[in-house]
């Protein structure tokens, strides 16, 4: 029964990531349409009610105090700003590209892992670290003469994403996934109401770059085209958060957390047929150097016997 379970588990695994790949694409979509902070904003809202009927129907507890207040500030400050990197490259990068270097999050946690968790990492593990920025190096293709260094957004949301995860771990012991989740969500809405407060009239975009528009642009300038993307956003995300939680109450981690790395086929097909888009041969020989040296560390930490941060679900992208 329990490869019954297992089963379930990655069939579940694998549907959250389709529907963040979902999510994504219609960041991508819209994003000439509105704000960025106003669609996280109105994004999260929607998923704090979901989230908030499904505690209501499941009889589940929420408990709003954190044994670790100060860990938990900077986890929920990094998670939000991380993932705004995240939805910045997403004007400029396709899905694939995005999706690849975001998995390069393992080697950062591995990183965090040995200097603030004390876990211990040989020599093969840091020889996989380094493979594994080869792989993001040849996802990137930097030039020393015309280097865009807003390419290293979705690896500067892979550390923030590492950072609050390897607190997330050492937190886990008191606080209990709703409680770290509720604070996620307090965190994020009262963070977009004062970035609303001071840059929601777009006094600060006078920008030319598509980029930078979305993130300095008026809020509400067209509510009627974009919002029923968001609540659509919304939806998807808080079904992926389903999925995921799903896929890790039923099945074993060790080998569901794997197929977290499908979402960068998702990505790739999502690319496709939404954007018509092909990644490059480098990307796809980057995106394999990335997921087998993470694969490789994952296995390597479970020999060791250690609980690494990839056992922790990634549900609340």
């Amino acid at each position: 029964m329990k490869s019954d379970q297992n089963t379930k588990g990655i069939l579940y695994i694998l549907t959250g990531m389709a529907f963040f790949s979902i999510q994504d694409s219609l960041i991508k979509f819209i994003y000439n349409d509105i704000a960025l902070f106003e669609l996280y904003l109105g994004r999260t809202l929607i998923q704090a009610c979901l989230l908030l009927l499904f505690i209501f129907v499941t009889k589940k507890k929420i408990v709003l105090k954190t044994s670790y207040p100060f860990l938990t500030l900077l986890r929920v400050v990094c998670f939000f700003f991380g993932f705004s990197f995240f939805y910045v490259s997403l004007t400029f990068m396709t899905l694939a590209m995005t999706s690849a270097l975001f998995f390069s999050c393992p080697f950062f946690m591995s990183m965090f892992a040995k200097f603030f968790l004390k876990e211990q990492i040989g020599i093969r593990r840091w020889s996989a670290i380094v493979v594994g920025f080869i792989g993001v190096i040849i996802v990137l293709n930097p030039t020393l003469e015309e280097f865009n260094f807003l390419k290293l957004a979705p690896v500067a949301c892979a550390i923030c994403y590492a950072i609050s995860m390897t607190i997330t771990k050492y937190t886990s012991d008191k606080d209990n996934i709703y409680t770290q989740m509720t604070w996620l969500y307090i965190f994020a809405i009262f963070a977009g109401l004062m970035i609303f407060i001071v840059t929601g009239d777009g006094k600060f975009n006078t920008f030319s770059n598509p980029t930078y528009q979305f993130i300095t642009r008026e809020w509400f300038t067209n509510p009627f085209v974009s919002w029923p993307y968001v609540l659509v956003m919304g939806i998807v995300a808080f079904i992926s958060f389903l999925c995921v939680f799903s896929a890790y109450s039923m099945a074993s981690p060790s080998i569901i957390s794997l197929f977290e790395y499908s979402y960068i086929i998702w990505a790739m097909l999502a690319g496709y047929i939404l954007f018509k888009t092909v990644p490059e041969p480098r990307t796809f020989l980057g995106a394999a150097i990335i997921i087998a040296a993470g694969v490789y560390i994952y296995f390597r930490e479970k020999v060791k016997g250690q609980m690494i941060v990839t056992d922790t679900p990634t549900v609340n992208r």
